[in-house]
């Protein structure tokens, strides 16, 4: 029978092997590859000594192809709970170093068991995967295991916010679970998701790709939209992560939190007064204009490289955090078009969950004409961004720069949807077309039969412009709420954010929409 002293010194060696993993030869070899290890991550993730492990004995049951001979402690995830900047989250990182981070039966048991917990607490949920796929040793179990984890993702979408680092290898059914979380974050040159590998493409459809090119981080941030945030190495990935869970409470029946701040006088900025050009055809910078609106260095983006004709972010006014919807005039004119479309309604759909108030910025000349948008569905995508802001509870605030034309005005946050606050800037064109297409419709035979029809045109544009490129029409029926100077809009904002700080709006009794997925 062993003493206290060997009972002792038998936890301490247990101990240590758990955290040692798959052993100082494949640490070794992470650490070759430009990666930090699973430990590595969750210490820089974590508030110093705040973590504590669960389930750090367990092994895997399986006993075939000589898998019981193999028995390393954890298994290849780390589970457990902790705080980030000093709030209560739930996290797992898989090690890579054991099994090639592969997905067994009580591997995902241990993931399985911090999500429960997670949903039960009401706090964040961030993952660190780094994973070969599920184990084939295992057959079906480790398939059911992928199951459990996808059930879980969805029950708790819109509860807890769940963050996803891709940190190296995700591959097969292992995307499925980033893809049903909130934020997905990768790093360049070391991490992957796709579906099917190179080899597999390659057999089916005679295509050689790399893994890099295929699912790589860039691909994902600038081709499919899948990332919104890509690093340059382990640590800044977790930083980023570090840097949005500040702007997002811990759960839905939470606010967000606030950073203090003293208001600065009357809050004008007198440099948006000379943002705009004076031709309305030619673009300006739309993070200029959030620059000025926003706490100095507060706007964080999201999706940066994909869908660049649409800004979204979360910032702060006044020390509380926001998210911003934003055409941007420097892409495409700021059109909107189905990844535009795409993007922002699910970032919409976001910060509605976790009751974070949103502005949106709009200078937008219609949708994307074309066979190709209308052909992969442009209606049906368009229609998503309507859905999220026409369900959206949230303090919604509208700002019109310049152009607000067509269906386009509509999605855009109008005061017709259920926004709040709507505003303008003297320099808001807010009609159903541009003035040169409207002229052309409306005068059509008057150009048709002039002498010089060239100039009637340019006439009859100017007329158009005069009589309805400008917001005071909407102003006149309410659908504008107050035409502004452009200096004066971070001062209304504050003012008006502080206002609907209590909105309560209250859906229709239903099980659940059916947005036009």
């Amino acid at each position: 029978m062993r003493t206290k002293k060997e009972k002792d010194a038998y936890l301490i060696v247990q101990n240590e092997r758990a955290e040692l993993g798959g052993g100082i030869k494949r640490i070794d070899q992470q650490h070759a590859k430009g990666k930090l290890t699973a430990r590595e991550r969750l210490n820089l993730l974590m508030d110093p000594g705040s973590f504590q492990e669960i389930d750090k004995l367990v092994t895997h049951r399986s006993k075939d192809f000589d898998l019981d001979k193999q028995l390393i402690l954890g298994d290849g995830v780390i589970t457990g709970f902790g705080q980030v900047t000093g709030r209560l989250v739930y996290v797992f990182s898989q090690d890579f170093t054991v099994f090639g981070g592969s997905l067994s039966e009580t591997h995902a048991e241990k993931i399985v068991k911090i999500m429960d917990m997670a949903m039960k607490n009401g706090a964040p949920l961030i993952g660190l995967n780094d994973s070969g796929g599920a184990r084939i040793q295992e057959g079906v179990v480790s398939l059911g295991g992928y199951a459990d984890i996808f059930y879980r993702n969805t029950r708790a979408s819109g509860v807890i916010p769940q963050f996803s680092a891709v940190m190296g290898p995700c591959a097969g059914g292992a995307v499925y679970s980033p893809a049903l979380t909130d934020f997905i974050f990768m790093v360049d040159q070391t991490s992957y998701m796709f579906v099917t590998g190179p080899n597999v493409v390659k057999t089916v459809t005679q295509e050689e790709v790399t893994s890099e090119a295929l699912g790589g981080a860039h691909t994902h941030a600038s081709k499919s939209g899948v990332t919104h945030f890509t690093a340059h190495n382990d640590a800044q990935c977790i930083f980023d992560i570090k840097k949005v869970f500040g702007y997002i409470p811990s759960n839905c029946e939470e606010l967000p939190p606030e950073q203090p701040y003293e208001l600065q006088g009357d809050e004008l900025r007198p440099a948006l007064d000379q943002i705009l050009p004076e031709n309305t055809n030619h673009p300006y910078e739309m993070r200029e204009v959030i620059k000025e609106i926003v706490d100095m260095d507060s706007f964080h983006e999201v999706q940066p490289d994909y869908a660049e004709n649409i800004l979204i972010g979360f910032s702060r006014i006044a020390g509380k955090s926001t998210g911003i919807v934003a055409n941007q005039p420097m892409s495409y004119a700021g059109v909107l078009d189905i990844h535009a479309s795409k993007k922002a309604a699910r970032f919409v759909r976001f910060c509605d969950a976790f009751n974070i108030p949103l502005l949106v910025l709009v200078d937008v000349p219609g949708f994307l004409p074309g066979t190709d948008q209308e052909w992969n569905g442009i209606i049906s995508n368009g229609a998503k961004l309507l859905y999220a802001f026409s369900e959206a509870t949230v303090p919604r605030v509208t700002i019109i720069t310049r152009k607000a034309y067509g269906g386009a005005y509509d999605v855009m946050n109008s005061k017709h949807i259920g926004a709040d606050m709507n505003f303008a800037w003297p320099s808001a064109e807010i009609a159903v077309m541009g003035a040169k297409g409207a002229s052309e419709i409306i005068f059509k035979k008057e150009i048709a039969e002039a002498a010089d029809p060239k100039e009637k045109h340019q006439e009859k544009i100017e007329e158009y412009t005069d009589k309805f490129a400008h917001p005071y029409h909407a102003a006149a029926r309410g659908y504008i709420d107050e035409v502004i100077f452009p200096r004066e809009t971070r001062h209304r904002l504050i003012r008006t954010f502080e206002m609907l700080k209590n909105k309560v709006a209250v859906l229709p009794r239903k099980k659940h929409g059916n947005i036009p997925l």
